[in-house]
């Protein structure tokens, strides 16, 4: 039976806090032992709210605790390659949130890092290994979907809170770095394939200059994908794949609930009136899969399940969605990151 991994948390920010930490500790192979704030009263709060062996007053002191074989990194957007790399130094393996970082060459520095230090590094879009994403994959590759074509997502939430980090340009806020990349990942993800070229427009707060409504069109070979994003929106998250036979639409497909089952819908024609057929995955927590197989992958010795080369091609489709914003034309995605 393998044991756990011992894993310390930078950062007392909400997401870990509410959602990753407590997602963890439930973990067949995790086991969160430290915590680190840059006030030390911060963090021996959460340590006591959460059960956490040991608090630490800095990032730093976290780092050098020889008992830490992992560390999940949940400091703002623009301080993940940062303290990315300095984990990678101090040789810890390091899961990071996404998106690791705001632009390829940084993502490099950070796979430099990985490269000589010998450890596992990922990045933390934890839908990647939830079994419904596993099985949507699964229906569009089987034989009675057919000829996958069309991509339709939506992902948006309403936050007008200037002090919150997401809508803070600087700190890498804004809708495409927030939300943008679930759809492009989960595109790839499911397709197995690279964007081409986009196309895109942006709407920015007047006031906050952050990205706030984004509509975009990604040219796959064979296939096109759209999807739009937004900041200050009803709160809506829909992700569709038509095929020849077949479209599949994941219900929940991101912030997925952890009190009931999710649901992917299959039909083969809605004009129909006959309800589509609706596949339940059990209850099942993303954060905890993740973390899971992070764990197992450092273990066994395998590679993680979002790469950081995964991780520079997902950047280099946000890198070409704010060129052809800006230029308003059709842009090529890079093909440094492959």
């Amino acid at each position: 039976m393998l044991r756990k991994i011992r894993w310390g948390v930078l950062s007392t920010a909400e997401i870990g806090r509410v959602k990753v930490i407590p997602a963890m500790q439930r973990g067949d192979l995790t086991e969160v032992t430290a915590i680190a704030s840059r006030e030390l009263s911060r963090a021996q709060a959460v340590a006591r709210e959460l059960n956490i062996q040991r608090a630490y007053g800095s990032y730093e002191e976290l780092l050098q605790d020889p008992d830490l074989e992992a560390i999940y990194i949940a400091v703002p957007n623009h301080m993940h390659v940062e303290w990315s790399v300095k984990a990678i130094e101090a040789g810890k393996h390091v899961l990071c949130e996404k998106p690791l970082s705001t632009s390829v060459a940084e993502i490099r520095k950070v796979a430099a890092a990985r490269d000589r230090a010998g450890v596992k590094v990922g990045e933390a879009f934890m839908v990647h290994t939830h079994p419904q994403w596993v099985k949507t994959r699964e229906l569009v590759q089987s034989p009675a979907f057919g000829r996958l074509r069309a991509i339709h997502g939506f992902f948006s939430y309403n936050f007008v809170d200037p002090k919150n980090i997401r809508n803070i340009l600087e700190y890498g806020g804004g809708g495409m770095r927030d939300v943008g990349g679930y759809p492009i990942h989960t595109s790839r993800f499911v397709t197995g394939l690279e964007p081409v070229r986009v196309v895109a427009t942006m709407e920015a707060d007047p006031v906050m200059k952050i990205d706030r409504l984004d509509t975009v069109l990604l040219e796959f070979p064979g296939v096109q994908a759209a999807f739009t994003c937004a900041t200050q929106l009803v709160p809506y998250q829909r992700m569709q794949f038509f095929g020849t036979g077949e479209r599949v639409e994941v219900v929940i497909p991101f912030n997925t609930p952890i009190d009931r089952p999710c649901r992917i819908l299959v039909d083969t024609n809605d004009l129909s009136g006959i309800p589509p057929v609706a596949i339940e995955i059990p209850v099942c927590d993303q954060y905890t899969i993740q973390a899971d197989a992070f764990s197992r992958a450092i273990l066994e010795n395998q590679e993680v399940p979002v790469t950081l080369e995964n991780a520079m091609a997902n950047e280099a489709v946000v890198d070409a969605v704010f060129r052809s914003a800006e230029t308003g034309a059709w842009t090529a995605v890079s093909t440094v990151a492959r």
